[in-house]
């Protein structure tokens, strides 16, 4: 995709959400943790202050940006799972990503929260049942959003972020070549 915004493209969601969609989204987010650890390890400080883009985030912007977002969706997660359709509450990612704790925290705090994070939510997701899935929260802008379609868009979410994080170290690599 030319839009470096977007470098695994936009979210979709299949109409047949399958117990196999389901599961290679777990996947996704199971592993995330252990590959943004072992992409950022040994990073200099020059390279976690690269962008994939220009105007972009940092490295350690976006990994945080990823535990803060992540967090979010857990927490709508359970709230459909137990509450009748609730609003939930947006948040200016922007805003967040420029506060000093995603901008001079290291990575190594975040990856920690990711890696704990999702796997208390692999193992909600296994023990979901149909009817589960099938509750929603209501989000102010974006509307109607069903559990295993949140489940979906999380597990996106964390590859979008993971591609700006390879690109952003291939961004710098090339320039010191």
């Amino acid at each position: 995709m030319s839009d470096e915004r977007y470098p695994i493209g936009f979210f979709t969601c299949p109409d047949n959400l399958t117990k196999e969609v389901i599961n290679e989204w777990m996947e996704q987010i199971q592993t995330l943790p252990a590959r943004i650890r072992e992409t950022v390890e040994g990073l200099n400080e020059d390279a976690l202050a690269s962008t994939h883009r220009d105007g972009g985030w940092t490295i350690p912007q976006l990994i945080h940006h990823i535990a803060d977002s992540h967090l979010n969706y857990y927490v709508r997660i359970k709230l459909a799972l137990t509450e009748d359709n609730p609003t939930i509450s947006p948040f200016d990612q922007d805003r967040w990503a420029e506060l000093v704790d995603s901008k001079k925290l290291p990575v190594q705090h975040s990856i920690q929260i990711i890696d704990s994070l999702q796997e208390r939510l692999v193992y909600l997701i296994q023990n979901l049942t149909d009817e589960q899935l099938e509750r929603y929260y209501l989000h102010p802008e974006e509307g109607k959003m069903k559990v295993a379609t949140c489940i979906g868009f999380y597990a996106w979410h964390g590859e979008h972020h993971f591609a700006h994080i390879k690109n952003a170290i291939k961004r710098v690599q090339t320039r010191g070549s």
